[in-house]
């Protein structure tokens, strides 16, 4: 095996045929220099450097090595290079599941700021329901979810707080109540809603039927969607109504009817959501961007 100094040597003599200015490039004593290349060529068992009174030549082999060494070493350079910004956050991958809702607020901003400031990182993204996430990061299919709490509890997944929504409620356009400037829970105690399958997403299955009991009824569920872009497309059709994140309010506005909750106003969090395992840096840079402080799971 030949160390990378010993190749660095043999080119800094090989560009400049002559032992003292490439000892003197190197920064070390000639005599030593002139010995490491006799080691080299001892090792290789061919003459690499022609010897001479005033000038230096190579040899058919030391061209050869020359070229070589030359790639080796810009290879080992790059080697390194790429190590460094892989440790540092800078290059990579980072798979990226959210609700739907996490799309209409500040998601879009931050994904755009971290673009810029980590244009080595590839973003993957894709929708999908709380419950899809945990198995996701479970069987490492993506890095981080961005799901509403709280989660069943469970030691292998860790949450970081990301962001925060409130309620709105969603009505087709001919609803008579779609005229409203604002509503109370308690003015939908006798209507047919779409709902959300607590199995999909049980942090905001449970805010909303808090919200209804609070209120004094428990909701009339006539269907169940699996993702609230799909919830909204029922609401449309004018299968129910439904509640909704405020921040999805605008969503196919032509067909629906958006009317915010009179206060107080109710609040729900959304949270980045990771394996406990997963260290990886270009991921803690993209939760560090975004903001991220740990919070309690469940």
């Amino acid at each position: 095996m030949i160390d990378l100094r010993l190749l660095r040597q043999f080119v800094a003599v090989a560009e400049e045929l002559h032992f003292h200015r490439a000892a003197a490039r190197l920064h070390m004593s000639q005599p030593p220099l002139t010995a490491a290349v006799r080691r080299l060529e001892e090792h290789l068992g061919a003459m690499l450097v022609l010897r001479g009174h005033r000038t230096l030549g190579l040899t058919a082999a030391g061209k050869v090595l020359l070229v070589e060494a030359r790639r080796t070493l810009q290879q080992a350079d790059h080697a390194l290079a790429a190590t460094r910004e892989a440790a540092a956050g800078r290059t990579g991958v980072v798979r990226v599941a959210y609700v739907g809702s996490a799309l209409y607020g500040s998601l879009p901003q931050r994904i755009r700021c971290f673009r810029r400031s980590h244009p080595g990182v590839r973003l993957e993204l894709r929708e999908a329901t709380s419950f899809q996430q945990q198995t996701m990061l479970r069987q490492g299919q993506i890095d981080v979810g961005i799901l509403i709490p709280p989660l069943p509890s469970s030691a292998d997944l860790r949450l970081h707080a990301f962001d925060s929504d409130t309620l709105a409620i969603a009505l087709p356009r001919d609803h008579p109540l779609a005229t409203r400037a604002s509503l109370q829970v308690a003015d939908l105690a006798s209507e047919e809603f779409v709902g959300w399958p607590a199995a999909e997403g049980e942090g905001f299955h449970a805010h909303v039927m808090q919200q209804c009991s609070a209120a004094g009824f428990i909701p009339n569920v006539v269907q169940e969607a699996h993702g609230m872009h799909a919830v909204l497309s029922l609401v449309a059709v004018e299968t129910g109504i439904a509640i909704i994140p405020a921040s999805m309010m605008g969503f196919r506005a032509a067909e629906i009817a958006y009317v915010p909750l009179s206060a107080p106003v109710t609040t729900f969090d959304l949270c980045f959501c990771t394996t406990v395992l997963n260290d990886a840096p270009a991921l803690q840079a993209f939760l560090h961007a975004a903001d991220g402080r740990m919070v309690a799971n469940g």
